[in-house]
C-alpha cells in the first residue's frame, strides 16, 4: 500500500537536496522552511538515520550523506516520471489555467472588462474566477493571483501596488438636470444613498463630510442605507438617489453615461489602494507571470492615457 505522506517527504527531501537549504526548498514548494524541515525529519525517522549533514554556516548548510547520494537520483527520476504521467493525463487538450480571485463588486465593475481583454490577447490561457471576500484563497494557494483594495497589510501574501483610489459622487443622469451637476443646494435636496459596507482604515467620507466640503446645506432626510457596495451602485443606476462610491468601480459607468459624476472637480482621496496579491512563497508559473505582468501594464497604460 502506497503512502501519500511518503511522497510529501520525498518531494521535500529532493527539493532540499537541490537547494542545499530548507529555505530554498520552501520557496519552491510554497510552504515555510519549518514545514520542509519537519517533512525531511519525518523521512529520516522512517529510514532510521540522518540523510543530511547540517552545517552551522556556509552557502550550502545542508549536504547529503553518502548513503543518500545514489538514492537521490532514483527519487528525482521517480518524481520526474510522476510529472510526466500527470502531463499525459492532461493530454493534448491541456490548457494553461490561471485562477483569479477578487471581491464581487471589484469583479463586476472593474476587473471583468480587463479579463476579457486578456483572454482576447492570450487565447491559450484559460482564466478561472473565484469570487470571494477572503484573502485565504491566495495565501493558501487556492488561487494564483488576487486583486484587492485596502491598506495592503494582508498577511501571508506578496503584493504589487496597482493604483490609488478616491471617492466620487454619482447618480443616474435621469435624476439630475445638466446645469445642476455642480449645484450644492440641489445635492442637499436629493435622497442620499449611504454605503454602510465597512471600509476599515480607508478614510471613506460620509455625507456630513461631503456636504460640508461642498458648503451645501444639511440633508433634509436620513436617506437610504445599504450594506453592500454593489447594491449602492445599482441603487444609483436605478435613480434611487445620489451615492458616494469608489471611483474605479464606476469609472466605466461614468464614461458610458450610465452614471453622472457630480461635482467632478472635487475628490476625496482614500487611504486604500489596489494591489495584485500572490502567495508569499510560491514561484509563479509562466502563465501566471504573463497575467501578472499584463495586468500591471494594462493599468499603467490606462492611467497614462487618462
Amino acid at each position: 500500500m502506497r503512502s501519500l505522506n511518503r511522497l510529501k517527504w520525498l518531494h521535500a527531501f529532493e527539493a532540499t537536496a537541490r537547494h542545499g537549504s530548507f529555505t530554498g526548498a520552501a520557496q519552491e514548494l510554497g510552504v515555510t522552511p519549518a514545514a520542509v524541515g519537519q517533512l525531511v525529519r519525518a523521512l529520516e525517522d522512517w529510514v532510521g538515520h540522518p540523510l543530511l549533514h547540517r552545517a552551522r554556516s556556509g552557502k550550502e548548510r545542508l549536504t547529503l550523506v553518502s548513503e543518500a547520494q545514489e538514492a537521490l537520483q532514483d527519487i528525482t527520476q521517480g518524481l520526474d516520471k510522476l510529472e510526466s504521467g500527470l502531463n499525459k493525463l492532461r493530454g493534448r487538450r491541456a490548457r494553461s489555467v490561471v485562477v483569479v480571485t477578487a471581491s464581487q463588486v471589484l469583479m463586476m465593475n472593474w476587473l471583468m472588462e480587463r479579463l476579457n481583454r486578456f483572454s482576447e490577447a492570450h487565447e491559450a490561457i484559460d482564466l478561472r474566477l473565484n469570487v470571494t471576500e477572503k484573502l485565504m484563497d491566495v495565501s493558501h494557494g487556492e488561487a494564483d493571483v488576487g486583486i484587492r483594495c485596502g491598506q495592503g497589510d494582508w498577511p501571508g501574501v506578496d503584493k504589487t501596488w496597482l493604483m490609488d483610489e478616491e471617492a466620487v459622487l454619482v447618480c443616474s443622469p435621469r435624476l439630475v438636470p445638466p446645469e445642476k451637476t455642480a449645484c450644492s443646494v440641489w445635492l442637499s435636496q436629493q435622497k442620499l444613498i449611504h454605503d454602510d459596507t465597512p471600509h476599515p482604515g480607508a478614510n471613506f467620507p460620509g455625507w456630513d463630510e461631503v456636504l460640508s466640503t461642498l458648503n451645501a446645506p444639511a440633508a433634509k432626510e436620513s436617506g437610504l442605507h445599504i450594506n453592500s457596495t454593489s447594491a449602492v451602485i445599482l441603487a444609483a443606476l436605478s435613480g434611487r438617489g445620489v451615492a458616494i462610491v469608489r471611483h474605479a468601480l464606476v469609472k466605466a459607468l461614468i464614461s458610458t453615461e450610465q452614471l453622472t459624476q457630480l461635482h467632478p472637480d472635487h475628490r476625496w482621496p482614500l487611504t486604500w489602494s489596489y494591489y495584485l496579491v500572490t502567495p508569499q512563497h510560491a514561484v509563479m508559473r509562466p502563465e501566471v507571470r504573463i497575467f501578472h505582468d499584463w495586468l500591471i501594464t494594462d493599468i499603467a497604460t490606462e492611467s497614462g492615457a487618462a
